[in-house]
């Protein structure tokens, strides 16, 4: 998608459960893949990245599907922890912010 729209229209939303896996993921499409073991190895993509429980994006969501669909999720999950671990690596690596 990057490719074809350009990063600087591209938006990359994780829902992860665990703030590892979502740093993971993050870095991923920011900096490349850490492990080397997949296709962005090496490839910075500078995406924005966000965890879907940034207030950023929380705060364009229409609230009846936020209930419906994700609040549950932030009720047993550590959401600041999940979004801190996003914004983490979106501060350090990617090159475009919302």
């Amino acid at each position: 998608a990057a490719e074809k729209f350009g990063a600087e229209n591209c938006v990359v939303i994780l829902g992860s459960s665990d703030a590892e896996g979502a740093e993971i993921y993050a870095e991923t499409v920011t900096n490349g893949d850490p492990t080397f073991a997949g296709p962005l190895a090496g490839v910075p993509l500078g995406l924005a990245v966000y965890h879907v429980f940034d207030e950023e994006i929380r705060s364009e969501c229409n609230e009846a599907q936020w209930e419906e669909q994700i609040s549950m999720m932030e009720m047993v999950l550590e959401p600041d922890a999940l979004a801190a671990a996003v914004k983490g690596m979106r501060d350090e690596f990617s090159k475009i912010k919302l």
